[in-house]
Parts: C-alpha cells; sequence; structure tokens
C-alpha cells in the first residue's frame, strides 16, 4: 500500500496524536463544562505552532461525544488545517457507520497504512452500545496478518481502549476486556515496538516485555491520575507527538496549551 507523502524507509517520520475530542452536532457543545470544539482548536494551534511538518495524524477514538455526521465533518475541517494525513479509528462514543459515511471516499479509515520504516496498524476496540473495550476475532486477525505481512517493518499499534491498569481504580472495569488475546498476537511478532492508545484522557508511558505502552491526553478534558472514583484532572487539554526512526526507537512526548480555565460540570453523565 502506498505510505503517506514526505517520508522514506531510511529516515524518520513525525507522527501527533488527537484522541477524545469528543466533539458534539453543536458548536458550543461541553463536555463537564468545557467546550470541546474550542479546545480542539487551541490544541490544533499549538500543533501547528509546534510541529511544522507532520507526516501522519492519529485519531484514537471518541472523535465525537454524540455520534452525530456534524460532528465528525467538523473534526475532519478543523484537522485538515495541519494539510497531513490522517487516520481515524473509533472510540466507546463513536458511531462507526456514521464515520464510514462522513469518509466515504477517503482513507481516513483504513487500518494500515506503511510510513517510513514503519507500520501503523489502527484498530476498532469499541463494542456497540458499551463504554468498555473488547477486540472480535476479525480485529485480531487484522493485527496478526498485518504483522505477519510486514517482519522488516517496525510496528506501531493504535486503538481505543487502555489495556493494562494505568492506576485508576475506576476505569480498569471500562478498558479492553480480552487484553490478554492482543498481547497473545503481540509477544509472537519482536518488530512491535509500541502500543498506543486514548480513552483515558491523561499521559501514560510503561514498557511490557520491551515493548513502549502510551496513553496521552484528551483534546479536552483531563482525568486525575492515580484516582479511586472518576475525577477531572487540573491538566490542561494536549496532544502527544511521536517520532519515529528508521532504527526502531521512539521520541514521543506530550505538550499542552495553556490559558484555558472552566468550571468542572459533574451533573453529566455517561463517560
Amino acid at each position: 500500500m502506498p505510505s503517506p507523502p514526505h517520508s522514506s524507509a531510511d529516515s524518520s517520520v513525525l507522527l501527533v496524536q488527537l484522541t477524545d475530542s469528543h466533539l458534539f452536532a453543536e458548536a458550543d457543545g461541553k463536555l463537564l463544562g468545557l467546550a470541546t470544539e474550542d479546545s480542539l482548536r487551541l490544541v490544533i494551534d499549538k500543533v501547528r505552532e509546534e510541529q511544522p511538518h507532520i507526516d501522519l495524524i492519529l485519531a484514537t477514538g471518541d472523535l465525537s461525544q454524540d455520534g452525530t455526521p456534524a460532528s465528525y465533518q467538523r473534526f475532519e475541517e478543523l484537522i485538515s488545517t495541519l494539510d497531513a494525513p490522517a487516520r481515524w479509528t473509533p472510540g466507546n462514543h463513536d458511531e462507526i457507520e456514521i464515520m464510514r459515511e462522513v469518509c466515504n471516499g477517503n482513507d481516513r479509515l483504513d487500518p494500515v497504512v506503511d510510513i517510513g520504516a514503519w507500520r501503523i496498524v489502527l484498530l476498532d476496540s469499541a463494542v456497540p452500545g458499551a463504554v468498555l473495550g473488547h477486540f472480535d476475532d476479525s480485529q485480531l486477525q487484522l493485527l496478526e496478518r498485518a504483522l505477519g505481512e510486514a517482519p522488516d517493518r517496525h510496528h506501531l499499534i493504535c486503538f481505543h481502549h487502555h489495556p493494562v491498569s494505568i492506576g485508576c481504580a475506576w476505569m480498569d472495569p471500562i478498558g479492553l476486556r480480552n487484553a490478554d488475546a492482543l498481547f497473545a498476537v503481540t509477544d509472537r511478532f519482536p518488530q512491535v515496538r509500541a502500543l498506543l492508545w486514548g480513552h483515558v484522557h491523561q499521559d501514560f508511558d510503561r514498557q511490557r516485555n520491551g515493548v513502549r505502552l502510551l496513553a496521552s491526553p484528551s483534546t479536552c478534558v483531563q482525568f486525575a491520575p492515580g484516582s479511586e472514583e472518576f475525577k477531572v484532572g487540573s491538566e490542561a487539554p494536549g496532544y502527544r507527538w511521536l517520532r519515529l526512526h528508521a532504527d526502531g526507537r521512539i521520541d514521543t512526548g506530550v505538550s499542552r496549551v495553556i490559558g484555558i480555565d472552566f468550571e468542572i460540570n459533574y451533573s453529566v453523565k455517561g463517560y
């Protein structure tokens, strides 16, 4: 399959992850008191300021809060200002059929992309009508096929739900419920370098069997790290950048906006 522009097997590539934007059909829609479109605009402005050249944008789920066509169309309009290829994968708030309609005729939902010396695989961990995540057999087969077909590439695997505990007790039941099936595949392929996800609205960076485990801030509301019960964090919205090197090394970091102030509205239910 073709690689996005500006990439070659002997150079590093720069990826930007935007996750959990929770946009609404209405431009002024708010999640827990924060106007999600305004915060996404600020994050995108920061990306544009800090990352003059982006090889690929990864949108790892919950692009929308209400699953409406208008929310996805607005997300598309906003990220298009970054002038970079993009790939999307759904989260628990997304409506995959609506996403397919909005993305009809483009490659936003293509699950595999080769870029530089890397292969990026985007999996769908969403379960219709549920908050928790689960990979069905078709997703695990897609992953195994993508890994088996490219043994000489480094692999970054992206999805929405967390496959390991992140230290927030309330989030453990709503993560990826069959993480053992995921690891049963990835543990067999030494070219897997990292797993990247959203859902948790916070920074996370660990290792498992030499594989980097990464989660990232939301472009809107953050969740408090280490919280036993649901709690909004004080951190600002942000994004993750990843520099993928031809030798398999990963440089990565999180960047957050400044100047956002809002009153938390805990009456909102249904995360």
